[in-house]
């Protein structure tokens, strides 16, 4: 019974590495027949497809540098504003130019309130010349 078993398992890996030996000899002859043509239409085509892909390695690499760029830059300028708020002197320069915001913040908001009130005016006047 087991040799009959071997002999069986056998058989079928006999069949199975003929039947893959078939299939790869019908995928050389395609391949074979391949024409020059062929061959070279498909290199044109890895080439431009191999040109677009570096052209978008390029410009993403360029936007990497520029946003980099940008990091350094805002890195520096943070640093410098650290360095301002550090020393005493330009403490006081800063606690000035704040307290001189917030005055001009004051100002422009009492200036809002009175813009609101004159349109306020404007518009009841408009409403009285009309009604008569």
């Amino acid at each position: 019974m087991a040799g009959r078993e071997r002999r069986r398992i056998l058989v079928c890996l006999a069949v199975a590495m003929f039947l893959g030996i078939a299939v790869y000899f019908r995928l050389w002859t395609i391949d074979y027949f391949v024409s020059s043509d062929d061959a070279e239409l498909l290199r044109r085509q890895f080439d431009l497809a191999n040109k677009e892909a570096m052209d978008e390695t390029a410009e993403w690499r360029l936007r990497f540098d520029e946003e980099a760029d940008k990091a350094s830059k805002c890195a520096k300028e943070l640093e410098k504003i650290k360095e301002s708020i550090e020393k005493k002197e330009d403490s006081t320069s800063f606690n000035e130019k704040l307290a001189s915001l917030q005055k001009h913040w004051q100002e422009n908001a009492a200036l809002l309130k009175q813009v609101e009130t004159l349109k306020n005016e404007l518009e009841a006047e408009k409403r009285r010349c009309h009604s008569q």
